[in-house]
């Protein structure tokens, strides 16, 4: 499960999922490593589908379909370099009820006490 935390300077929750990100890489350099040609098209692939994406969002004058169609195109092309990445799966947590209720308290007691913290305060006359 995700460990909120405060950040380094004490004025934000910080979620860490570094852990995470580190694991997938290293199953991306592992895929590559076996298949450096169908991984590299499907990186070459995902990267022109998220550039199609960007521009997408930015452009004033795109129709909203269009920016739907190129989500799912990214989407699509994501999905497919996870399917490489063996641990991908374990990268969400699956919160039973119990769990998110546990968490959501963690995260509220953090926020509260940076609020706590920060507040300017005026003294009382």
């Amino acid at each position: 499960m995700i460990r909120p935390q405060l950040s380094a300077d004490g004025r934000a929750v910080r979620l860490p999922i570094a852990a995470r990100a580190e694991q997938l890489l290293d199953d991306l350099a592992l895929a590559y490593a076996e298949d450096a040609d169908a991984v590299g098209r499907l990186l070459t692939a995902h990267a022109a589908a998220v550039v199609r994406l960007d521009h997408a969002v930015v452009s004033e004058d795109m129709p909203e379909y269009e920016r739907a169609m190129r989500a799912a195109a990214a989407d699509g092309s994501r999905e497919a370099l996870l399917a490489e990445a063996p641990g991908a799966a374990s990268l969400d947590d699956l919160l039973a009820p119990d769990q998110a209720v546990t968490l959501a308290g963690r995260i509220t007691r953090l926020a509260a006490h940076i609020r706590h913290t920060s507040t300017n305060r005026s003294p009382r006359t």
